[in-house]
């Protein structure tokens, strides 16, 4: 998905962030007594009609932006204010969202992190942020306050605290901070799962450090994925304006409930085009509340490698739709090892919902309590087979899913292999009994390029067959007749992967 949308748009994701440059060391040109000027609500929530009175969503506004706040952080040296301020300006655009010696990630997609420069160099930065209790817990993204050495949380009514990390998460880039403070004014939780497309949502925080900054949209969409902007990804998709600055800020429904937290910006520009995500609060408060009790994130943990299905795969598996999440590896002595699972099952059913994919099966998993019991539906060669897996807690080092997607049109031309011995599996990475042969080259534009075989890939079995030596593998692969679908498994750097080719 992302490699289509570069090529269609040719845009990047940018996190919707701004450096501690725009704060031009207290000189702004802009006054800040211009904003921040609303009162702070006494205590807690206020509860709002579901739908905007004549004076439109002004009481939701009222309500909703004395509990947002502006987070400024300070990880390094000060930044020099002797240059001026367009200059400054205009070179941290460039350097954040890309432009004339500005980076760029893989695919041209903006990482969590911003850009690769030393965050040391700049001083720091700037976001938002939503204090969801009234003892001072305030939510916002891992990316806004990571690194820092120093935390200052500002309040719309000028009142300035010292922030202590509480803990963060970037596998969906949200962190907590804390604030000694009482009776402060919050945003209640809303219920994300209940938002619909089309639905009026307001976005609130502090874009380019203009403070208590509200702006009106739609839910565009719901669940997006596949952005490689976090590893767990289901974000609320909206045009109302999220512009740098924006990142932690809260996104509420028209009752004034907070549904998602601001965390991302796709342009073309680096800034608003119609396109921003925030982290649904149905992610977003589990993890609040983990790092509340625990400081870490707690997730599910089932132990397997998956990916999504192609219809050539679902055809290989004697399976007529393309639903599941295809099981390329199963770990040792993982809950799915103990439950029974397989390499090769194709997991359509877990804990009673349907699977559609691989991320849906891992927004499944994460979110499963420690120690369920959880009944699993699977497809074994072309059978139906139901299984009970206990879930474990995740260790830190391991992924529960990653859906690598691999397109491939013909099998084994141009490629050349060896066999694998101890040395060259050292080289590799491999650990275990991985057996098979190496690729050791594929010649470009050759039909095993578009296999999507790759040098370093060990080829583990073709067609269900165990591939152990060269001798083996021209064996097997002599076997396959002319327009034949073959299914390949190979191990990428200790994942394995199923791989389909057409010859």
């Amino acid at each position: 998905m992302r490699q289509s949308v570069r090529s269609t748009v040719g845009s990047v994701v940018a996190l919707a962030a701004v450096g501690a440059v725009l704060m031009w060391g207290g000189q702004s040109s802009i006054s800040s007594h211009a904003f921040g000027g609303t009162q702070a609500n006494a205590g807690g929530p206020v509860a709002l009609p579901a739908a905007p009175a004549s004076n439109g969503f002004a009481e939701v506004a009222k309500a909703v932006t004395p509990a947002v706040v502006n987070i400024t952080t300070v990880t390094g040296e000060k930044v020099s204010e002797g240059r001026n301020v367009p200059d400054e300006l205009r070179d941290r655009m460039e350097e954040f969202f890309g432009g004339p010696g500005g980076p760029s990630g893989p695919r041209g997609f903006r990482g969590p992190q911003g850009p690769g420069e030393p965050r040391g160099h700049r001083g720091g930065g700037q976001g938002s942020g939503v204090i969801v209790s009234s003892d001072g817990y305030v939510l916002t993204n891992n990316h806004v306050i990571d690194g820092a050495r120093e935390v200052t949380v500002t309040l719309p009514d000028k009142r300035e605290f010292k922030g202590k990390i509480v803990g963060a998460d970037p596998k969906t880039d949200l962190a907590v901070v804390k604030i000694d403070g009482q009776n402060l004014p919050t945003v209640a939780w809303g219920d994300a799962t209940k938002l619909q497309v089309g639905e009026y949502v307001l976005a609130v925080g502090n874009p380019f450090g203009l403070n208590s900054t509200v702006t009106l949209g739609i839910v565009s969409a719901l669940g997006r994925g596949r952005m490689g902007i976090t590893q767990y990804e289901d974000f609320i998709q909206t045009d109302a304006a999220i512009n740098p600055g924006n990142s932690g800020g809260a996104l509420v429904n028209t009752r004034g409930e907070l549904v998602g937290i601001n965390t991302a910006i796709f342009s073309q520009t680096g800034g608003y085009q119609g396109v921003g995500f925030a982290v649904p609060t149905s992610m977003g408060k589990p993890i609040y509340e983990s790092l509340i009790k625990t400081g870490k994130v707690v997730r599910g943990y089932l132990g397997v490698g998956i990916q999504d299905l192609s219809q050539d795969l679902a055809k290989s598996f004697g399976i007529k739709d393309a639903k599941g999440a295809l099981v390329s590896d199963v770990k040792e002595e993982s809950p799915a090892d103990q439950a029974g699972l397989k390499q090769g099952d194709v997991i359509i059913f877990y804990q009673g919902s349907p699977v559609e994919d691989a991320v849906a099966l891992q927004r499944l998993v994460t979110r499963t309590a420690v120690g369920t019991k959880v009944p699993v539906k699977v497809i074994r060669d072309g059978r139906e087979k139901d299984l009970t897996v206990t879930i474990a807690e995740q260790p830190d080092t391991t992924r529960i899913a990653k859906a690598d997607q691999t397109e491939a049109d013909y099998a084994f031309a141009g490629v050349a292999v060896q066999d694998l011995d101890r040395e060259t599996a050292k080289e590799l990475g491999l650990k275990g009994k991985t057996q098979g042969v190496v690729v050791t080259s594929v010649e470009p534009d050759s039909g095993a390029e578009k296999a999507g075989l790759m040098p370093g890939d060990v080829i583990r079995e073709i067609n269900r067959q165990p591939v152990k030596s060269v001798k083996e593998f021209e064996k097997v692969s002599s076997a396959v007749k002319k327009g034949e679908n073959v299914l390949i498994l190979i191990n990428r750097r200790g994942s394995s992967l199923f791989l389909t080719a057409k010859v």
